[in-house]
C-alpha cells in the first residue's frame, strides 16, 4: 500500500515501535499528517529502562525520554498522549478514542504492546513492572519503609528476564529479595541450564534469595505488609510484591474490529493484517519467521524498533519483507548478557569461555544450523553470528567448536564452510 502524499496516518501506542514507525515516515519523506497517540501520560520513553536504571534510580524519567520534547513538534508529528483508542472501524478507516474523539487515516499503525499478566486472585495488590507509573509506585514503598530506618523487603514472582533484572535493581539500592520461579530453574525461556545457574548463583552471591519450584496457593495482606503461600506450606512476608510472569498483548481493539488475532495481531511479512490499510507492529504482533519458519511474537525492544520502521517503509510503498534476527540484552549486577536468534530451539550448545567470570559466548545448534547464541563480553562475536543465523549456512559442528574460530570471518565468507543445502526449516 502506498499513502497519498498528503494522507494520513494514525499510528497507535507510543512506545518504541510507534515511535519509530512516526519518525521513520517523517525522515524517509512523507509530507502528510502523522498522529502518534497512545494511553500512556508520558511521552515515548525506553521502557527497558523500567525494570532496570529507572527502578534502581540509577536514572530518572527525563533520562529515559526517547527524544526531547521539542522533537515530536520539530518533526510536525502531532503526539497525543493519555488517550486511548476505543472502537476501530475498518471499513469507514476511523478510529474512536476514548475522550469521544476521533481520526480517519489512511494508513493505520497499531502498536499497542501488552499489558503484565497478573495474579489478580492470589495477590490483587502486587505491582508490575511496564511503565513510569509502576516505577513510582514501588519507588514510595521503598521510601515508606526506607525512613523508618529498616531496607525494604521485596518478593519478585517470577525469574524471567523482568523478574531477575528487577531483583538486581532492588538489590543494588539495598532491599532485601527474595525471587520465586515457579519452573525448575531462572532465566529458563532465554538461557541454558548452564547460563541459567550461573546467573542463579550470581544473585545468590549479591544476597538475594532465590527459590525455584515455587507453586503459589494463597496471598494475603496485612497491616501494609504481604504474606505469600506456597502450596508445599513455605512462607514469605514483604513489603512489597512485584509480579513479573510475562505479558498479554493488547488485541482487543483489532479483535473487535474483525482483525484476525491469535496470541497476538497477525501479520505478514510486510506487517500487514487481515484489514485493508491497517498494520501492526512489535510486541502485539504475531509475525512470520522467514528464517526458521513458523510464526512468532517477538517482546524485545530492538524488534519493536526494527518492525515499526518496516512497517513505515511499507506504507510508503516498500516491498521489502521483514527478516531481521531478534536480539536482546540485560543487565544484572553490572553484567550484560546479550543474547540473539532463537538459542531455546538449539538440541546443541557449544560454549566458550567461562560463563562465571566471562567473557564467553554459546552456541546453539539445531541440526548442523546456528540458531541462537549467548554472550557476555562478545559484542563482535554476537553480532557475526546473529549474520550467520540470518544467512543460513549449514555448518559442522567442528567448525564452530575448533579453537581456530573466528565468527567474523566466519560470517564474511560463510559458503566456505557450507556442509549441505539449505532445504530444511527449524519449526516454531
Amino acid at each position: 500500500m502506498t499513502v497519498p502524499p498528503r494522507g494520513r496516518v494514525v499510528i497507535i501506542g507510543t512506545g518504541v515501535a510507534g515511535a519509530t514507525a512516526a519518525e521513520t515516515l517523517r525522515k524517509e519523506g512523507f509530507a502528510g499528517a502523522i498522529v502518534l497517540v497512545g494511553d500512556d501520560p508520558a511521552a515515548p520513553y525506553r521502557r527497558p529502562m523500567v525494570s532496570k536504571e529507572l527502578l534502581s534510580g540509577a536514572v530518572g524519567a527525563e533520562q529515559a525520554r526517547l527524544k526531547p520534547d521539542a522533537f515530536w513538534s520539530d518533526m510536525t508529528i502531532e503526539l497525543r498522549t493519555g488517550l486511548s483508542a476505543r472502537e476501530l472501524d475498518t471499513a469507514s478507516a476511523r478510529v474512536e478514542f476514548d475522550d469521544g474523539s476521533d481520526l480517519s487515516y489512511d494508513a493505520l499503525i497499531v502498536a499497542t504492546g501488552g499489558r503484565p499478566r497478573r495474579l489478580d486472585t492470589l495477590l490483587p495488590e502486587a505491582h508490575t513492572l511496564r511503565n513510569l507509573h509502576d516505577v513510582t509506585s514501588l519507588r514510595s514503598v521503598f521510601d515508606r519503609v526506607g525512613a523508618t530506618g529498616a531496607a525494604p523487603s521485596i518478593l519478585v514472582v517470577g525469574g524471567g528476564l523482568v523478574g531477575m533484572e528487577a531483583a538486581a535493581a532492588a538489590r543494588t539500592i539495598g532491599a532485601e529479595v527474595t525471587v520465586l520461579e515457579m519452573a525448575d530453574r531462572v532465566l529458563e525461556r532465554v538461557v541454558s541450564e548452564q547460563i541459567s545457574a550461573s546467573y542463579e548463583r550470581l544473585h545468590r552471591g549479591r544476597g538475594v534469595a532465590v527459590h525455584t519450584g515455587v507453586r503459589l496457593a494463597a496471598g494475603d495482606e496485612e497491616h501494609g505488609r504481604t504474606r505469600v503461600v506456597a502450596e508445599d506450606g513455605r512462607e514469605w512476608v514483604a513489603d512489597a510484591v512485584i509480579v513479573a510472569v510475562g505479558m498479554t498483548p493488547n488485541t482487543e481493539l483489532a479483535a473487535r474490529a474483525g482483525v484476525t488475532v491469535g496470541d497476538g495481531i497477525v501479520v505478514d511479512e510486510f506487517c500487514a493484517t487481515s484489514a485493508p490499510g491497517v498494520y501492526a507492529v512489535g510486541d502485539v504482533a504475531r509475525l512470520p519467521n522467514r528464517i526458521l519458519g513458523g510464526t512468532e511474537r517477538i517482546e524485545h525492544w530492538n524488534h519493536a524498533q526494527a518492525h515499526g520502521a518496516a512497517a513505515a517503509r511499507t506504507v510508503l510503498g516498500a516491498s521489502v519483507p521483514y527478516e531481521e534476527v531478534p536480539w536482546c540484552w540485560t543487565n544484572q549486577f553490572g553484567r550484560n548478557l546479550q543474547i540473539a536468534g532463537w538459542p531455546g530451539l538449539g538440541a546443541e550448545l557449544i560454549v566458550r569461555g567461562d560463563v562465571d567470570a566471562g567473557p564467553f559466548l554459546a552456541l546453539s545448534l539445531a541440526d548442523d544450523r546456528l540458531v541462537g547464541v549467548i554472550g557476555a563480553g562478545k559484542p563482535r562475536d554476537v553480532r557475526a553470528a546473529r549474520t550467520l543465523i540470518e544467512q543460513g549456512p549449514y555448518l559442522p559442528r567442528a567448525v564452530l567448536d575448533g579453537d581456530d574460530l573466528d565468527l567474523v570471518e566466519l560470517a564474511s565468507a560463510p559458503e566456505r564452510f557450507v556442509v549441505g543445502a539449505a532445504t530444511a526449516a527449524v519449526s516454531e
